[in-house]
C-alpha cells in the first residue's frame, strides 16, 4: 500500500512535541510525595497534572502501615482502583462500614463514586502496598462521621482454644 505524502520527513515541530509530550516513563524511585497524606499511610504520586499534564486521572501508591485504617470517607465523584501488591487490604463500605471485603497481591478493588469506605491494613505485623488510580486529579475525599456497624480495629472472637476472647 503506498501514500502519496507532500514530503517524506515529519515536521520540526510534530517531532519535538511528541518528544516531550507523549509517552512518558515515571521511575518508582521518583515519586512525589508532596501529595495529600492519612496517618499511618505514605501516598506518593506517580501520574497527575503536574508531573506529567494528566487531565482526567491521578495514580501513585500507597503504603500503609501494620494495623493502620483510614477514617469513613468518600471521594465525591471520583472513582478510585487499588491493586494490591503485597499484604492483605480489609475494606469496609455502607452507610455504616457494614460491609467487610480482602484482597491480597494480584487482586483489584473498585470503589464508585460516593460510597463511604473505610480501607485497613489487615495485617498486625506487615505493610500493605498497593497501586492507586483516580478518575481525575483532584484530592477529594470527604470525612464522615459514622459510626460503624462493628468496631473495625480488632475484632475477639471466643472458642473453646481461646475461653477469655482473645486474637
Amino acid at each position: 500500500m503506498s501514500h502519496d505524502h507532500d514530503h517524506d520527513h515529519p515536521h520540526d515541530e510534530d517531532e519535538a512535541r511528541w518528544k516531550h509530550d507523549g509517552v512518558r516513563v515515571i521511575p518508582g524511585n521518583q515519586l512525589d510525595a508532596n501529595t495529600a497524606q492519612t496517618p499511618g499511610m505514605d501516598r506518593k504520586a506517580a501520574i497527575d497534572f503536574a508531573r506529567v499534564g494528566a487531565q482526567k486521572l491521578w495514580a501513585g501508591t500507597v503504603t500503609i502501615h501494620p494495623n493502620a485504617k483510614t477514617g469513613a470517607h468518600h471521594h465525591g465523584h471520583l472513582e478510585s482502583v487499588i491493586y494490591v501488591v503485597k499484604g492483605r487490604a480489609r475494606m469496609r463500605w455502607g452507610e455504616h462500614l457494614e460491609f467487610t471485603a480482602e484482597a491480597g497481591p494480584g487482586d483489584f478493588i473498585y470503589v464508585p463514586p460516593y460510597v463511604p469506605h473505610q480501607e485497613i491494613n489487615a495485617s498486625p505485623t506487615e505493610q500493605l502496598e498497593c497501586v492507586l488510580c483516580r478518575s481525575d486529579g483532584e484530592a477529594v475525599a470527604i470525612n464522615l462521621d459514622i459510626a460503624p456497624a462493628e468496631k473495625p480495629e480488632q475484632v475477639l472472637w471466643i472458642d473453646p482454644t481461646h475461653p477469655k476472647g482473645g486474637v
